[in-house]
C-alpha cells in the first residue's frame, strides 16, 4: 500500500483544500457580448465562440 514518506505540511494540506469551499459556480460578465459565462471556461454565443472577449470560432465561417 502507498504510504508517505514525509509529513505534507499544514500549508500543502491547506491550499489543496481551499478548492472545496466554493459553493455557487463563479460567473462572470463578458465584456464584449455582456453574457454571463464561468471563469476560464470558452462559451458559445450567437454560432461563436468567445474565450476572454475574443471570438475563437466561428461556426459561419467554419462551413
Amino acid at each position: 500500500m502507498a504510504h508517505p514518506k514525509r509529513r505534507q505540511s499544514s500549508t500543502r494540506r491547506d491550499k489543496r483544500r481551499t478548492h472545496d469551499k466554493a459553493v455557487l459556480p463563479q460567473l462572470t460578465l463578458c465584456p464584449t457580448t455582456g453574457e454571463a459565462h464561468l471563469m476560464h471556461r470558452a462559451y458559445w454565443h450567437d454560432d461563436k465562440m468567445y474565450y476572454k472577449g475574443k471570438v475563437v470560432i466561428d461556426k459561419n465561417e467554419v462551413a
